[in-house]
């Protein structure tokens, strides 16, 4: 991590109000716990023309990278797939010389890595909690996207923490469920799992579900299932 300060615009979630006329910020909680566990201090610019000079070299940064690596946007089935490609985009970066600098970003940055401080032993937990309710179809929805968990818990309350990457349901302290965090508006995820216990009383429901056909794209139901339960209908008749 970076010793003392560490130069801000006033981004919306670390400042939720700027003091007239001053560098003193109304801080998010959050954002006050993230810094202070890290142990920097923020330096926020000043809003306007005011602080124009201070923060242009941060916002030209942003543009360069906006410009190089982000235009078109990305497409990515999933937020690993995503992180993978930045992480791509950050190693072109590392060879780069900006100017007439003889030395690359990551030469630069070899020399500079011995002023930082070490990081905390355990991460800084960054996740928010929410408490929504499973509805009749065994989902929680959380953020406008749909999550299966298991449909004994229809009907009641449960915590969620979520994550930048993923989503993992509570019932009280036990977990019950956990899921990649998903990035489109509207999307659902089903696990098969979750649906076992109605599948007992409903089998024929199975080959039309949602659940199945997740879990056949995402190769969790293998040739082995598909074989055992072909052997099941035969044997018992459609719907077994």
């Amino acid at each position: 991590m970076p010793a003392g300060q560490v130069r801000y615009d006033n981004l919306t979630p670390a400042v939720k109000k700027v003091v007239f006329r001053s560098r003193s910020r109304e801080e998010n909680p959050r954002w006050t716990n993230f810094h202070e566990y890290y142990g920097f201090t923020p330096f926020y610019c000043e809003p306007g023309l005011r602080g124009a000079h201070e923060k242009g070299g941060v916002e030209g940064q942003v543009g360069y990278f906006r410009r190089n690596y982000l235009t078109p946007v990305p497409q990515a089935d999933s937020l690993d797939e995503l992180n993978a490609r930045l992480a791509e985009f950050e190693a072109k970066e590392d060879e780069r010389r900006i100017g007439a600098r003889m030395q690359t970003i990551a030469q630069d940055f070899a020399r500079e890595v011995g002023h930082l401080l070490p990081l905390p032993d355990d991460p800084f937990a960054t996740g928010i909690t929410l408490t929504p309710r499973v509805d009749r179809y065994g989902m929680i929805t959380v953020k406008m996207c749909r999550y299966s968990v298991p449909v004994r818990f229809i009907d009641r309350k449960v915590t969620v923490t979520r994550t930048c990457d993923d989503l993992t349901v509570y019932d009280s302290r036990r977990e019950i469920a956990r899921h990649r965090r998903l990035t489109g508006r509207g999307a659902e995820y089903f696990v098969l799992d979750h649906y076992l216990e109605a599948l007992l009383t409903k089998p024929g429901a199975l080959e039309r579900s949602e659940a199945l056909h997740q879990a056949r794209a995402e190769g969790t139901f293998t040739a082995v299932h598909e074989a055992f339960w072909a052997a099941a209908e035969k044997a018992l008749g459609d719907g077994s």
